[in-house]
């Protein structure tokens, strides 16, 4: 173990912090942490339209609120504009972001690069169309969200990196006189370089539409993002994702983290659709995506990643280890609320080979248990969005739209991730520093 141990270290470990400080890598991650809390918010509307402000909603239905609010439903319409701001403008939040975020990378003007990848983006949207007897033009808003989310990501990329290089170029830099106010000397320092780059994508742009008239993101939708959409929609992909997270946890680093920019792009439009579904619907049963990461988010990863609340009971339960005893009293109650970095740094898990097995296998049990009951219709699809902090199995219940059954997967995944805990927590009573450290 010692061996695989130092392997480990030597190998995976410098590899896995190269790519957690990849700029690029970091700018994408970065990016949809920052929009983490605008679509959160449009989620958590859907969930109050539907579960407390519908009246055959679960909240509703339990307290009788339509009938002491006959107007209820009525509510819906103040709140669901919120979904509009959110959700369905994520590709214009990320463009903007991304770019922001290379150039802050880079040590250049983090606004200008965001506002320069955020106009790019629209040099190479679907030009604005008109309709007989109807006054204007009119713009398609469905690249707006997910959809667009891949030509997002490129533009800001490219547009970060080519504003920032070349704005740092004194030959194409305006330098004002010092009286001129800050903010227009800013503006004109890298005037030059914005133009540059906003004439190259429009020359791009027209070239694109000469082989392919839809244009570029239509172009990158069907080649690039359907077909990463629908490779998101197995859950074969979730759990090979979770256990690349779960393994880097095993590293010390810190795996969601890590997968971020490949896992929330990968998800994001079958999310966003699932979410536009119920809004539409009222109800999960029937959302057109069933493998999707809110599996893991839902059943997999109660207590944080590796299903650590699992591991504290397990604990509880059969540890006569007073070191790991101390440790869990310590990580329950942050454990409630999924955060566990007290277990996996102070137990440790990290570089642990008796745990790294169960801290593995625990998840994708528990996807394996989830993905079965709503394959087989027991339970609808996860497609409410639910705040990461909310505890255990609530998140599965919250999620499926407060459906009771779904709830009760929720304790079974549980159930079962404590099981697969126990025997390693009992082999560790006979390791050194267990039996003889034992308090009765």
């Amino acid at each position: 173990m010692n061996k695989l141990e130092a392997v480990m270290e030597r190998l995976l470990v410098p590899i896995a912090t190269k790519l957690n400080a990849q700029r690029h890598v970091c700018a994408v991650r970065d990016a949809f942490i920052l929009t983490f809390p605008i679509t959160m918010a449009g989620a958590i509307i859907v969930l109050l339209n539907f579960v407390v402000l519908s009246p055959d909603g679960f909240i509703a239905s339990l307290l009788h609120l339509g009938d002491i609010f006959p107007n209820l439903s009525s509510a819906q319409a103040i709140f669901s504009p919120v979904l509009r701001g959110s959700n369905d403008i994520l590709a214009l939040m990320i463009v903007f972001l991304v770019g922001r975020n290379v150039a802050l990378a880079l040590k250049g003007d983090d606004l200008l690069a965001g506002l320069t990848s955020f106009s790019v983006y629209f040099i190479v949207y679907q030009p604005a169309k008109s309709f007989e007897g109807v006054a204007g033009n009119y713009i398609s808003t469905q690249y707006f969200n997910a959809q667009g989310l891949f030509v997002a990501l490129i533009v800001g990329l490219i547009v970060g990196e080519l504003v920032t290089k070349l704005g740092k170029s004194e030959k194409l830099q305006i330098t004002m006189p010092e009286q001129v106010p800050p903010a227009v000397a800013r503006s004109f320092k890298i005037l030059i370089p914005i133009i540059m780059v906003t004439v190259l994508f429009a020359v791009i742009n027209y070239l694109i539409t000469l082989v392919y008239a839809d244009g570029l993101h239509a172009l990158v939708y069907k080649v690039i993002q359907a077909p990463l959409t629908g490779l998101s929609n197995s859950v074969v992909t979730v759990i090979i994702l979770a256990v690349v997270s779960n393994f880097l946890w095993i590293l010390g680093i810190h795996g969601p983290n890590t997968i971020a920019a490949i896992r929330d792009t990968m998800f994001a439009e079958a999310n966003n659709a699932n979410l536009a579904y119920v809004n539409a619907h009222g109800s999960a049963w029937g959302a057109p995506y069933t493998a999707t990461w809110a599996l893991n988010d839902a059943f997999a990863n109660y207590g944080g990643s590796g299903c650590t609340l699992g591991l504290i009971i397990a604990v509880f339960l059969v540890s006569k280890r007073a070191d790991y005893k101390d440790i869990i009293k310590l990580s329950v109650a942050p454990g409630l609320f999924n955060i566990n970095e007290p277990i996996v740094f102070g137990l440790p898990v990290v570089l642990n080979p008796m745990l790294i097995i169960p801290f593995i296998l625990a998840p994708v049990v528990n996807i394996l248990i989830g993905y079965t009951f709503i394959s087989l219709k027991i339970i609808p699809p996860i497609a409410y969005g639910v705040p990461w902090t909310t505890p255990g199995p609530l998140i599965a219940f919250l999620g499926s739209g407060a459906n009771f059954g779904a709830l009760l997967v929720g304790f079974l995944c549980l159930a079962a991730a404590t099981v697969v805990y126990l025997p390693f927590i009992m082999a560790a009573n006979k390791t050194v520093g267990g039996s003889e450290e034992a308090t009765m």
